[in-house]
């Protein structure tokens, strides 16, 4: 924190000379907003002494209408104070954000992996208001501070001298003790902005792969690292907290206690010729005036201050290194560490396993209507099954609960004669892959994210087969082979949809769940991965959004609602007027692709 305040205190300084017109006029108006402040307290104490106790009840007026009058003067003086500060805040806003975008796209061109960063949206947004209202508060309540105190202290000289005696040494006192307390807040402050930079990282990634992380039963393990993440932000909330009440005693040390011994030594200071006037006016400098800015300036300082000195250190820094969190974000290392410990497998028929569904029904909460309503379906082992419907009809849904990722609210699926979510068994990895349409791509090699769903590992040739079958071997040549790193953010959606079919091709799964796997791929490429999946052992179901995919099924269900329908394309386009009107409206698209 100490290189990062000699660091920022020239910049500093460069910042508020380039400004000093407007640093002048604003200490005019602060000049002109305060003098009420000297004459609040001595306006009193002469309205009392010179009129009310001498019995000149006009004097006494006046003196009070002299003090309201500069009250008036004063709030007036706040609009001039206001422009000022908004002339000198708004500039360095500006300047925070052109730093922040000039150093973000410098980055992605660098490192396109860092361009979905999601730290670079708390910095644009989150960071640089924090960093224009800290340094607009701060500049209100320093000059403020600064004007009113000048006030009050030649007010209470101008009254009694002695009344110096009284105030100063505890002023000084928690002044010192609140200025003790400046570096460790801004040191908690750093580590709590860190702390949430690191979540929101964190969810981020999470986000993006959820359905990769339930699918492969890492729930537990990403959980645990995102309650140590918000563990971590709480206690550095806690820390902070602690901090903020050694500054509520420095506030009582240095406003309350001067009050205090003002009132325990009155009798004194009557006995010393000092009149009831004065001691009111004293009260009155340290109750209206002083106590009050001291507290906004305490409150500004030990929050806003050390903020704003933490935002700016990290917003104008130029980090060359890797984000902190960045390892959150996906494996490093090989992805048998998210897969648990394989059971043993059951016995899968040669041709893949058969999935019955029966009389099942869902719906996404109690009192909404069923997506899906009393299904009956068996898919034969080996048999190529393609799904077809509207959009929002409940397609995604279907694959979800086969995959085991939901739960019917009536009714069973099973697979080969056991329970989709039996609590025991084999790894559901092992049986099953769905890969969606949002394919899940993880920084590190080509090789690892391949063998992200073989807990065993896989040959170099069975790699090379699996990619020349989805047609990955024109990306694997351009990346340079399959231990070349990978960024996904480098990575077009199409490019990410193929390392993930060569993924699920390559797993030792007999049953294949596709949810619109393809939807980024030409049609030209979408025949040649789903022939590759046809031609490769096992179960295979498809959500498909072509005509040419339902085609190429061996059967075709259609959902319609809560009823669906099932036959060979013939069949459906025969009898269904639905699938005649996807087909019809399916066929443009098709062949507009190509």
């Amino acid at each position: 924190m100490k290189t990062s305040t000699a660091r920022l205190v020239p910049r500093a300084m460069r910042f508020l000379r380039r400004r000093t017109r407007v640093l002048l006029l604003l200490a005019g108006w602060s000049l002109l907003e305060s003098a009420h402040t000297f004459l609040g307290g001595y306006g009193v104490a002469k309205a009392l002494d010179d009129g009310f106790l001498t019995g000149h009840t006009g004097i006494g007026l006046a003196w009070l209408a002299v003090t309201a009058l500069a009250v008036v003067i004063g709030g007036l003086a706040g609009r001039g104070v206001f422009r000022g500060l908004a002339d000198l805040v708004e500039p360095l806003r500006d300047s925070l954000v052109r730093q922040v975008v000039a150093r973000s796209l410098t980055q992605a061109v660098a490192k396109p992996a860092h361009a979905a960063d999601s730290a670079v949206v708390s910095r644009l947004t989150n960071q640089t208001e924090i960093a224009r209202d800290s340094f607009a508060g701060l500049v209100l309540v320093a000059r403020s501070f600064l004007f009113t105190a000048a006030g009050a202290l030649l007010g209470l000289l101008s009254l009694a001298p002695q009344l110096l005696l009284i105030v100063v040494p505890p002023l000084v006192a928690g002044l010192l003790l609140f200025l003790a307390t400046l570096r460790p807040m801004a040191a908690r402050q750093r580590t709590f902005l860190e702390a949430d930079e690191a979540l929101s990282t964190r969810f981020g990634a999470v986000a993006e792969g959820l359905r990769d992380v339930v699918a492969c039963g890492a729930q537990e393990q990403t959980a645990a690292r995102a309650y140590g993440l918000i563990e971590d932000e709480a206690r550095a909330a806690r820390h902070l907290a602690g901090w903020a009440a050694v500054r509520c005693l420095a506030l009582g040390l240095a406003g309350q206690l001067p009050i205090l011994l003002l009132l325990v030594t009155a009798p004194w200071l009557l006995r010393q010729g000092i009149t009831a006037g004065v001691v009111l006016g004293a009260l009155t400098y340290l109750t209206q005036s002083l106590l009050p800015a001291l507290h906004t300036l305490m409150n500004a300082l030990g929050s806003a201050g050390t903020r704003l000195l933490v935002v700016l250190d990290r917003l104008t820094t130029d980090s060359g290194h890797e984000p902190a969190t960045t390892s959150h974000s996906a494996p490093t290392t090989t992805p048998t560490t998210l897969v648990p410990a394989p059971a043993p497998i059951a016995p899968t028929p040669p041709n893949g396993p058969r999935v019955e569904l029966r009389a099942v029904t869902f719906a996404y909460g109690p009192g909404a209507q069923p997506v899906l309503h009393d299904l009956d379906l068996t898919v034969q082992p080996g048999e190529h099954l393609v799904v077809v419907g509207p959009s929002g009809i409940g397609k995604s849904t279907l694959t979800a609960l086969i995959a085991g990722l939901l739960a019917p609210g009536h009714g069973e699926i099973r697979i080969d004669g056991r329970p989709v979510r039996a609590p025991s068994g084999p790894d559901p990895s092992l049986q099953r892959v769905l890969i969606p349409q949002q394919a899940y791509v993880f920084s590190g090699t080509l090789r690892e994210n391949l063998l992200y769903l073989c807990p065993d590992g896989a040959s170099t040739a069975a790699l090379e087969s699996s990619s020349e079958a989805v047609g990955l071997g024109p990306l694997v040549h351009r990346l340079g082979g399959f231990d070349a790193r990978i960024a996904p953010g480098s990575l077009s959606q199409g490019e990410r949809q193929l390392i993930a079919l060569g993924r699920a091709h390559l797993s030792p799964a007999p049953l294949i769940l596709l949810d619109e796997a393809t939807c980024h791929l030409d049609p030209a490429a979408e025949l040649r991965a789903e022939r590759a999946f046809a031609d490769r052992p096992g179960t295979l179901i498809i959500v498909a959004h072509r005509i040419t995919s339902a085609r190429r099924a061996d059967r075709i269900l259609l959902l319609d609602g809560t009823r669906a329908t099932c036959g060979t394309h013939d069949e459906l386009l025969a009898r269904s007027p639905l699938y005649r009107d996807l087909a019809g409206s399916w066929q443009p698209q098709a062949l507009g692709r190509g």
